[in-house]
């Protein structure tokens, strides 16, 4: 009763309006400061890796670095009948014309016309960086639309990278609002099916929204020291509602429990200093596993997973903190309010209300499923093991690609006028480019090696023929650009690119001493980035296997337990990550899922759900094994405790994983296809470590280990030793 979460709680339980009105300076504190110092965006330069990214840092050391474009594709009216040639050139003029006046644009190129001489393009070339393009594309898309209205008789229409960018954020931004609409509701519901109390219920929902508040500013603060992406908002959002809920969910249901068990014999403060003892120690674990798994995540040496790493880490910790001082206020100041109701009550005459009986053991739902694990645990875990073994096997064929532009969904504006403008212009599709880095006495020996290159690939079918050879006005760096008429992820571009890389390049500016050379562009991007997750990959699951270790066997003394871990952990993550290969990689789920199937799995997805999933099945294995470590410490038999602790926790458990299933099931139903199966993985996987291994797989494999569960510990045995005399009948006195 004397460890950190218990002197914590007693404070704030003494202090209640202290604890509340801290907690609320706080947030506003985190969100405040946030604020001022703002977010530290990535940079175009934070996104480079393996080849494709060295050839972006040699190009834009030359000053050819991509820029920030769009193109205006003017084509006929639908429905129309023919194409005015003569009018879409003089509409073409307009758009230059007022494209040049606008300070956002570097430079306008002249009119290009297709081969069918069915359509007109534009290319216009923003100032800036590329990724900040979409921060300045609306003058481009107003005076766009001006042309539109001036020449009724065709369709002028604009796409590109910044007005894409755009409307993926605004897409994106609007799916989150969705997600909220349906996770909220759904996570009040059942928390009121838990406590039967609206009071009770908002508590947790109020504690997670605020940490989420909280977490945001601190993660404006953080992101000066890891760069944010984009996309740490959202994880904030998605892990913050699940852990937040969560960690108070688990305190309060201890709270009750002990509230129960001492029948008004306590007052509010003691019983919520019995309940930090101990769920206050097991969300405290529970944190640290998620925040030390997130972690990893650096090790992926990506500034998207740096992001995510940030965000995840900065919203358990606060929720853990919130469950640890707020949350105890809170408690005790309702405690104490019952009381006053209660006094009232006696005063006016009138009988106690009637207070609603609490189970402590299990319900008949977990009875039912856990007679028969007990009977027979070895045959249990044969067959669940084989089961999720079968969920695993699509792992086999698991391809994983970078959800790259062409998987964007087409309700957004920019990616239909981007369909219509590569039926027209098939060269613009994807292209690769040669970067040179060489002294600038060699300048000629290199132009000469790059043309030669460009006069050899000419004739290739999986590229257009068309090239583009500049020069850095410091004769240092020279870029060769082929356009490839295929997308990105086409057997063509792929093929191209490894020959390129393989064979053109060596034979030709490769035999340039001193020459530095390097092949990067679209179509590298998309290969690199994979290839890039896929070598962390095994470096990020030992690490984490390491962290899962670490933390069981200091939460419980016990390397069998550490290894238990690992094991289920391992386990479900695969069945999950089958499961969404099942799903994802093939087209019979397309219409059930709403997704049109890329025959792959995001790059990110994977470690993405290996690391998040590793962390909160911590916080269902500290929770349950630390309510069987309570019994077995009693003095119970293992067997006994393991059966006394998985049905105590299961109703716990079980509402916990209904609220995370809702929150990771909403995202789900994102349209952005990566997000879609981040949500639909971790839903899957929360299913299963909840219902699955926490159920059948845990219980059973602890049953069957017995004794040897706790070792090396003596704690257990320790523990046995002094109940048995104590339980012996005394002998008569002769």
């Amino acid at each position: 009763m004397k460890n950190l979460p218990v002197r914590m709680a007693r404070w704030s339980a003494a202090h209640p309006w202290r604890g509340i009105v801290g907690w609320l300076v706080f947030v506003v504190l985190c969100l405040g400061i946030g604020i001022s110092v703002g977010t530290n965006a990535a940079t175009t330069e934070d996104f480079r890796i393996g080849e494709a990214g060295r050839g972006e840092e040699i190009a834009a050391e030359g000053g050819l670095q991509q820029r920030p474009v769009e193109h205006v594709l003017i084509t006929a009216k639908p429905g129309s009948g023919s194409f005015d040639i003569g009018a879409a050139d003089a509409a073409a003029a307009d758009v230059a014309a007022r494209m040049h006046k606008l300070p956002e644009v570097r430079s306008v190129a002249d009119p290009v016309h297709n081969a069918k001489n069915t359509a007109v393009r534009v290319t216009v070339t923003l100032k800036g960086p590329e990724l900040e393009g979409k921060k300045h594309v609306d003058p481009l898309l107003a005076q766009t639309a001006a042309v539109q209205k001036a020449n009724p008789g065709l369709r002028i229409e604009e796409t590109g990278s910044p007005s894409i960018s755009k409307g993926v954020d605004g897409l994106r931004s609007d799916d989150l609002s969705r997600t909220e609409v349906i996770a909220l509701p759904v996570t009040l519901i059942t928390l009121l099916l838990v406590f039967s109390s609206i009071a009770m219920a908002l508590v947790p929902l109020l504690l997670a929204l605020s940490s989420i508040v909280a977490a945001v500013g601190l993660s404006m603060v953080a992101s000066h020291a890891f760069p944010d992406a984009g996309v740490g908002t959202n994880v904030i959002l998605l892990i913050g509602l699940a852990v937040g809920v969560d960690y108070t969910l688990f305190y309060l249901k201890r709270e009750r429990e002990e509230r129960a068990r001492a029948g008004g014999r306590l007052s509010p403060q003691a019983v919520v200093e019995l309940a930090a003892a101990t769920s206050g120690r097991a969300v405290v674990l529970s944190g640290l596993a998620v925040a030390v798994s997130s972690a990893t995540l650096y090790l992926a040496d990506d500034v998207i997973f740096s992001s995510i790493a940030t965000g995840a880490i900065v919203v358990t910790l606060v929720a853990v903190v919130s469950s640890l001082t707020v949350l105890p206020a809170l408690l005790a100041k309702m405690g104490m309010r019952a009381e006053r109701r209660a006094e009232r009550r006696a005063a006016r005459g009138l009988a106690p209300k009637k207070q609603r009986t609490h189970r402590n053991g299990p319900g008949r739902l977990t009875a039912a499923v856990l007679r028969p694990v007990a009977k027979r645990p070895a045959a249990t875990l044969t067959v669940t093991v084989l089961a999720l073994l079968a969920l695993a096997a699509p792992v086999l064929g698991l391809k994983l690609t970078d959800m790259g532009r062409e998987t964007h969904s087409r309700s957004i504006v920019a990616m239909q006028v981007y369909d219509r403008l590569n039926a027209a212009f098939p060269d613009l599709k994807s292209m690769h480019q040669v970067v040179v880095r060489a002294d600038a006495d060699r300048s000629a020996e290199v132009t000469t090696a790059l043309r030669e290159l460009a006069a050899d690939v000419k004739d290739d079918p999986r590229l257009s023929g068309t090239s583009t050879l500049t020069t850095s006005p410091d004769k240092r760096i020279s870029m060769l650009q082929l356009q490839v008429p295929h997308y990105v992820s086409s057997d063509e571009a792929q093929s191209s690119l490894k020959d390129i890389r393989h064979t053109y390049v060596p034979e030709t500016v490769g035999r340039i001493k001193g020459a530095e050379t390097a092949v990067t562009g679209d179509v590298a991007r998309y290969t690199d980035y994979p290839t890039h997750q896929e070598q962390k990959l095994p470096l990020i699951i030992a690490a984490l296997l390491l962290v899962t270790f670490g933390m069981t066997v200091w939460a419980f003394r016990s390397v069998v337990l550490g290894l238990v871990g690992i094991a289920l952990n391992l386990l479900s993550a695969a069945a999950s990550l089958g499961i969404l290969v099942m799903v994802f990689q093939h087209t019979w789920a397309e219409g059930l899922v709403d997704f049109t199937s890329t025959g792959s799995i995001g790059s990110r997805v994977p470690l993405f759900l290996f690391v998040i999933l590793f962390g909160l099945s911590m916080d269902y294995q500290v929770f349950v094994i630390s309510r069987i470590r309570e019994a077995a410490l009693r003095g119970v038999p293992t067997r006994k405790a393991v059966i006394e602790g998985i049905g105590s926790s299961a109703g716990v458990v079980t509402s916990a994983a209904v609220v995370m299933v809702t929150v990771f099931a909403s995202f789900a139903a994102l349209h952005l296809i990566e997000m879609k199966q981040i949500g639909f993985s971790l839903a899957v996987a929360v299913l299963l470590d909840a219902f699955v291994i926490r159920m059948l797989v845990l219980p059973s494999l602890m049953l069957l280990l017995g004794e040897a569960n706790w070792w090396p510990s003596k704690g257990v045995r320790r523990a046995r030793a002094t109940a048995e005399p104590a339980a012996r009948p005394l002998e008569p006195v002769r």
